[in-house]
């Protein structure tokens, strides 16, 4: 396994500036991870902190019961064990709940999350645990209702389960029955070639599955049978137990959420006037907070000193939204702005694990931390990798391309290429004719014109007609060049869709079943050990 940085540009200003010049972006974030005196000032300022957080005994209690349910590996045990201790921290990381584990960035947020759990424990001489954050409460069902996998042909296939009703329920609240369960798994099936490893993986998933009520729960069981072994410690932002120890710092976002807002805007006009675009709206009036109604979750907004969605389904004063809270806690839930001073509430935070369009939306709370009395976690750029399999790099080597090549789009490449196999410039030739023709006809049709109006006209007409059928012979003719060259074209076919499938990086859109399937569990232990680093830049695995 060869690793090669691969710098790309891309991703938004603030996020390339926080990874490559963070002192001009300093006002806008709590510290670099990256610099180890910003870690020993933060730890020092959690342990000033730990009266005012949830009880982390009782945060570790709602967790082990998660974890045994879904992740029982005896390195989380020892995870929780820890956790329950005063001085122990966390690094965590999160995403949403996708299918099959979703898309190749979450098995590398997992990854930079325990790498970087590990290195901050060795360097603090403290107990640092890994934690990773499901985004069970989000209700958008098509972001994890699909994953892509590669085909026993190389190609692209979607795997996608439908859910019954339209409400927008909170994804860990949306069962999925055993038929769509069924089906899924039957399609992954049908879609991974046959290999010494495919057995046990499907075994695994059908069982998973089974025992399974929602997207959230296989998610959990998933990831945690990949990284329980490393200790990473699961954790479902919808946990009915977690909610209510939630609690008491819903009720400071309700009390004090005409200051929050003004944060929030305050932040926003900071980041604009600094030359950087928003990542996440910032509404005047908004509560930044989701109301559960019927199994539907309503983004509060403020009007008229009420609380309210925006068709007016439901309506509360401060003091009856309060009264709600004290007795249903589970009907309250966060938005992506305040799910950050959530966590930092709910846990020892060190560092959280972000991409790109995450690093760049969290400048936003900046401020609303100090509104609450907390301080925003340090930030690490989560790992990110494409990678190269060795026939594709091979056919890279043969046609002369690089990974930045890919990147870009190979279409003007491959057409270079094919044109370099028309031994007899066809091309060149078919645009000698027709200039050729039209040198010899244009003066005809003129001297036809002389004789009758009328033959101008249609002199023109036959013209045009002929050049359309010598470009008619000019497509068959390119036409049988790349049936000539079909195999070939194939495997530039095969670079990019391995590579960039739908014109994104490879690990924005493929799973890891496809690999886990081609190369063995111990391949994920492999790239485990690949060096850590925290710089947010691309890196190349060839295999």
């Amino acid at each position: 396994m060869k690793v090669v940085t691969e710098p790309l540009a891309g991703g938004s200003a603030l996020a390339r500036d926080y990874m490559n010049r963070y002192e001009t972006v300093e006002h806008l974030y709590g510290g670099d991870f990256r610099n180890e005196g910003s870690r020993a000032l933060r730890a020092e300022w959690l342990d000033s902190r730990e009266a005012l957080r949830a009880d982390r005994a009782q945060v570790a209690a709602c967790l082990r019961s998660y974890n045994e349910a879904h992740n029982p590996h005896e390195a989380v045990k020892s995870s929780l064990a820890l956790l329950e201790q005063p001085g122990t921290l966390v690094i965590s990381g999160g995403q949403q709940s996708g299918l099959f584990t979703g898309p190749l960035l979450v098995i590398y947020k997992a990854m930079t999350t325990i790498i970087a759990a590990k290195e901050a424990g060795e360097q603090l001489g403290r107990p640092v645990v890994p934690l990773f954050w499901i985004a069970g409460e989000d209700h958008d069902w098509d972001e994890v209702n699909h994953t892509y996998v590669l085909n026993r042909s190389g190609e692209i296939s979607k795997i996608k389960i439908e859910k019954s009703g339209d409400l927008r329920s909170s994804v860990s609240d949306i069962k999925v029955e055993d038929e769509s369960w069924q089906q899924a798994v039957a399609q992954l099936d049908e879609l991974l070639q046959d290999s010494e490893f495919k057995p046990g993986i499907m075994e695994f998933i059908r069982e998973a599955s089974s025992a399974s009520n929602n997207m959230t729960d296989l998610f959990a069981k998933l990831m945690g049978n990949l990284f329980g072994k490393f200790g990473l410690i699961l954790l479902d932002s919808a946990d009915p137990c977690l909610r209510k120890l939630e609690q008491p710092f819903f009720e400071t976002l309700i009390r004090e959420n005409g200051e929050l807002e003004t944060a929030y805007l305050n932040a926003a006009t900071v980041i604009r006037d600094s030359g950087y675009q928003l990542q996440a709206d910032v509404a005047e009036g908004s509560a930044n907070l989701f109301y559960i109604h019927e199994g539907t979750r309503l983004l509060l907004h403020k009007k008229d000193g009420f609380f309210t969605d925006r068709k007016g389904t439901v309506s509360f004063s401060k003091e009856a939204l309060l009264d709600i809270l004290y007795t249903h806690p589970e009907r309250f839930s966060n938005n992506v702005l305040t799910r950050p001073l959530m966590q930092d509430y709910l846990l020892p935070t060190l560092a959280t694990v972000l991409g790109q369009g995450e690093i760049a939306y969290w400048a936003i709370p900046h401020k609303a931390f100090k509104t609450v009395g907390g301080a925003m976690p340090l930030i690490i750029p989560r790992m990110s990798f494409t990678l190269v399999e060795g026939t594709l790099q091979k056919h890279m080597d043969k046609y002369g391309i690089g990974f930045p090549d890919v990147h870009q789009g190979l279409d003007s490449k491959r057409q270079e290429w094919l044109t370099a196999q028309d031994e007899l410039r066809l091309g060149d030739r078919f645009e000698e004719t027709k200039a050729a023709f039209n040198a010899l006809y244009e003066p005809l049709i003129e001297q036809l014109g002389t004789i009758q109006a009328g033959l101008l006209k249609l002199g023109s007409n036959n013209k045009d007609k002929i050049l359309d059928q010598i470009s008619f012979l000019q497509a068959k003719a390119q036409d049988a060049l790349e049936k000539q060259n079909e195999a070939a074209l194939r495997q530039w076919e095969r670079i990019e869709l391995s590579l960039m499938p739908q014109g994104k990086l490879q690990e924005r859109v493929y799973n890891i079943m496809y690999y886990l399937n081609r190369y063995g569990p111990d391949w994920l232990d492999n790239l485990m050990a690949v060096p850590a680093d925290y710089s947010g830049t691309h890196r190349m695995i060839y295999m």
